[in-house]
């Protein structure tokens, strides 16, 4: 979470008399919208008030700890298994037993809150839609609030969308997929929302609204009795899924529910997390339904966990597989973890998108999901994501060959062979290869990944995948890295140095992004802003901690009231 600060800018004055009602202490500088005050209720915001009241010092101490650990490794030091909490690792304990209704998650799809989206999501053959508020969002006022309301209609089942432009509407199937929400990591703030002087968590207000309205309609109808249901991201130790568990607790209170109706699933996507899974498994125990591989971002994560580690440079991103040791050992251990406490141990993310214009590509790209998710169901995992509608049948079959007609491999597949598997396994150095290409690529889709986001899209398709922020991250992070050990392209015969072709490289490649895009769409967009920011973090002297939080000072507009508003 962010201390005080300015953001945004102030948009002019509006000479209509509204206002949102809100309690004591709340101050709501986003634009005013009668829609939107029927998520921003007084009630509404009153339970997410209780929650930033209650949890932001721990929050803050939890960022402070953040901070103690990067300095440690910035000084040599390297992320380990805590002896202090051994015994939970050693222990024989499990979770609660999973609910029914989410016992079969083997294929997921993910995406934003966005109206057709959440449709077509939860109409697509999926077991499980993860609808985001976090890395496939742009968090601007209009699209967080779009998509409580867009949510709230999912859960009551009305949600329809009228496509003008190709004359359909679209609506829900009788047959849905099951509803995870991801709400924003506990460093993002709400600017928008000011409790008490300060941002607001945006997390605690995605959740908050979220639950707030729509906990009763979801376990009359999608939960069974349990839920909501969630996905958790950026954790990094056992000691942020105490707060998210203290959380889940005191609304589960407010709202007359049994202790344990919430469940989650905690993205492992940081490399400091590898070392808890059992910890963090332990502080979610009564609300778990599993852990996640979230790939992109634990190498995202590696760079920054190891920024100060001139011994550990990546190759070209796209050398970074599960293949390599430590990412696929990092896979297995969390697999024998799940298993071993009675939860789901999903997958990692497809990003691949259909070829609709060449038949050859678009079966080459198909086999390399198939091979992908059959690497993850032999191994052992109960589910696998997907980026797209048009890759679930093929991820479905790959599953249903392995697991038949069993929900999961929990009992199954119990990994025991990975108990042996050491930090040295898990910190493994990865091999391969730096090349202009990849210097190219990351330059091109860090680019234009943030200026879709600075314009209102988190989730971008870019030569034929699904990017979101964790690829643009890794992109960032790897330039940045290169840049500041002055790295050598030594993949293709060329031997320069990063630092003397990066101005060169970045220029190169606008002008081809212009050129792809076209010039009217270059010109309207925020290319050039979006280089700006991006070429600024990349030749930092100090890496910044997150893309989206320099970029999040650009999409933030404050309404002021009018004098004579009710306030």
């Amino acid at each position: 979470m962010i201390g005080l600060r300015s953001y945004g800018y102030t948009a002019p004055s509006s000479k209509k008399i509204n206002a949102y009602d809100v309690p004591q202490g709340v101050d709501i500088r986003g634009r005013f919208d009668e829609e939107f005050a029927k998520i921003l209720t007084k009630d509404a915001l009153q339970f997410v008030a209780d929650l930033q009241r209650e949890f932001r010092n721990h929050i803050k101490y939890a960022m402070k700890c953040r901070k103690e650990a990067k300095r440690r490794y910035n000084e040599g030091a390297l992320p380990g298994f805590d002896p202090a909490t051994r015994y939970i690792r050693e222990g024989k304990w499990t979770c609660a037993p999973v609910p029914p209704a989410v016992a079969d998650r083997r294929v997921e799809i993910t995406g934003p809150v966005e109206r057709k989206m959440i449709i077509n999501a939860l109409n697509s053959g999926a077991k499980v839609f993860m609808a985001d508020f976090e890395d496939a969002l742009s968090p601007s006022w209009e699209n967080l609030m779009r998509g409580q309301i867009n949510l709230k209609d999912a859960v009551e089942g009305t949600i329809t969308f009228n496509d003008k432009a190709r004359n359909r509407v679209y609506k829900l199937n009788n047959e849905i997929a099951r509803l995870f929400v991801r709400p924003r990591g506990w460093h993002l703030p709400e600017a928008h929302i000011f409790i008490d002087g300060e941002p607001a968590t945006g997390c605690l207000v995605d959740f908050g609204l979220y639950f707030y309205h729509n906990y009763a309609n979801f376990r009359n109808t999608q939960g069974q009795g349990f839920g909501p249901f969630f996905y958790l991201p950026k954790m990094e130790n056992s000691r942020e899924a105490k707060i998210w568990n203290s959380v889940f607790d005191k609304a589960e209170k407010m709202a007359g529910i049994e202790k344990g109706s919430i469940r989650a699933t905690v993205l492992i996507e940081t490399l400091p997390a590898v070392f808890q899974m059992d910890e963090i498994l332990y502080e979610l125990r009564d609300h778990s339904v599993g852990l996640n591989c979230g790939r992109w971002d634990y190498i995202f994560s590696y760079v920054k966990t190891f920024q100060g580690h001139p011994d550990r440079l990546l190759p070209d991103r796209g050398q970074v597989g599960m293949t390599q040791h430590f990412m696929r050992s990092y896979s297995d251990l969390l697999i024998r973890t799940c298993h071993r406490r009675g939860v789901h141990a999903m997958g990692g993310m497809a990003a691949q998108i259909p070829i609709r214009d060449d038949p050859t590509a678009n079966e080459a790209a198909f086999e390399l999901v198939r091979k992908d998710k059959q690497r993850e169901v032999k191994a052992g995992h109960d589910g696998t994501w997907a980026a797209h509608p048009g890759l679930i049948k093929t991820c479905m079959e790959v599953f249903t060959n392995i697991m038949g007609n069993s929900p999961n491999q929990i009992e199954t597949v119990k990994r025991d062979d990975a108990s042996n598997l050491t930090e040295d396994d898990l910190l493994q150095r990865p091999r391969g290869v730096r090349t202009m290409e990849g210097l190219r690529l990351n330059t091109r889709v860090g680019i234009q990944y943030l200026a879709a986001w600075l314009t209102g899209s988190g989730s971008v398709p870019l030569y034929n995948l699904m990017e979101d922020a964790a690829t643009a991250e890794i992109s960032r992070v790897q330039i940045w890295q290169w840049l500041k050990y002055g790295v050598e392209l030594d993949g293709d015969g060329l031997g320069v140095r990063v630092n003397h072709v990066f101005g060169r490289v970045v220029e190169e490649e606008m002008a081809r992004i212009e050129r792809e895009v076209g010039k009217e769409k270059f010109k309207k967009g925020m290319y050039k802003e979006a280089c700006k920011i991006f070429t600024r973090q990349c030749t930092a002297s100090t890496l910044d901690e997150f893309l989206t939080l320099d970029a999040y000072n650009y999409i933030v507009i404050h309404h002021p009231k009018d004098v004579s508003s009710k306030l």
